[in-house]
């Protein structure tokens, strides 16, 4: 099983498009789905009469998801706008410029296409999506869909996201029933993949609050999976970016290296750590093991390294 949909990068959102199935076979409502997709394939999700049509749907049948779920996707593309606006730094929430210009003192202007939202019509999309999940809380795509939107609404500052992935995964090791995402069973590796997903976003995203936030999440998946060396590296990553405490990394990188002894991302980055703290005896202990474990274009040049640092 395969999420379609990768998660939001910086400040846009994807949303999933994938096709919504339900089990009623009234006429009328399917005639309504069928005049949703058509219009949606024609007009986009907020499209002009979209709204009407939803509100005569759910008058025929208020039990059908597909109505709220159709819902959020008008309501959250209704609530926002984009724009471009200029920043000083060549990253800004984890996207490069569009653009980036000279003044006539030589000084970089960066241009960034950024998303701003009306904060009312973003509520009523996160009610909308929230009685769609109350009708199906055993839908993961459709929690997924919610999360993708707080992220995109908080951007550089995930509290509300970050609250509910939390919850999110107490709910998911707690659960009684099997979860579903679009149709198909979710087991742990593909819970797991989809939460290091978000932990990979809020990373990228490169605030204070995200990475705090990054590290808050891997916390959490730790709780449940003790010794993940994925969730034990972004704890290292943390530590070496976000905490530049190169020393406090190595740490957690070895932690890694002790359950899975031959993991590139835990041996590359106690190189990284090692020339940041200029310790050669350090980054000599770590060579040996880019070469036995590292991809072959990599190893030459580890190779040639440890050589000179031995000489």
């Amino acid at each position: 099983m395969k999420r379609l949909i990768l998660i939001l990068l910086g400040s846009s959102v994807l949303l999933s498009s994938y096709s919504i199935s339900s089990d009623a076979q009234d006429k009328d409502t399917e005639r309504f789905a069928r005049r949703y997709d058509l219009l949606v394939s024609k007009l986009g999700y907020d499209g002009i009469g979209i709204e009407t049509l939803l509100d005569a749907w759910e008058a025929a049948d208020s039990t059908d998801i597909r109505i709220y779920e159709a819902r959020f996707r008008y309501y959250f593309t209704k609530s926002r706008r984009d724009s471009v606006v200029t920043r000083d730094s060549r990253r800004y929430l984890g996207t490069e410029p569009i653009l980036e210009l000279k003044d006539s003192t030589g000084a970089k202007t960066y241009y960034y296409n950024e998303y701003f939202y009306n904060d009312s019509l973003f509520a009523i999309s996160m009610k909308s999506i929230g009685k769609a999940i109350e009708m199906h809380p055993e839908k993961l795509d459709l929690k997924a869909l919610r999360t993708d939107a707080l992220c995109a609404y908080e951007k550089g500052s995930p509290d509300m996201a970050l609250a509910g992935l939390k919850a999110l995964a107490d709910s998911y090791y707690s659960k009684n029933s099997p979860w579903t995402y679009q149709g198909d069973t979710v087991n742990d590796s593909f819970f797991k993949d989809l939460i290091q997903q978000y932990c990979a976003l809020f990373y990228s995203t490169g605030t204070a609050e995200s990475y705090a936030a990054f590290k808050a999440l891997s916390e959490k998946m730790l709780t449940y999976r003790k010794d993940d060396p994925t969730f034990l590296t972004n704890i290292g990553s943390y530590m070496l970016v976000a905490e530049n405490n190169p020393k406090a990394a190595v740490k957690w990188y070895n932690k890694v290296l002790k359950v899975s002894p031959g993991d590139y991302a835990a041996i590359k980055n106690c190189i990284i750590a090692a020339r940041k703290m200029k310790n050669t005896k350090l980054e000599k202990k770590y060579l040996p093991l880019l070469i036995e474990y590292g991809p072959e274009n990599e190893k030459k040049a580890a190779e040639a390294r440890l050589e000179a640092l031995n000489s």
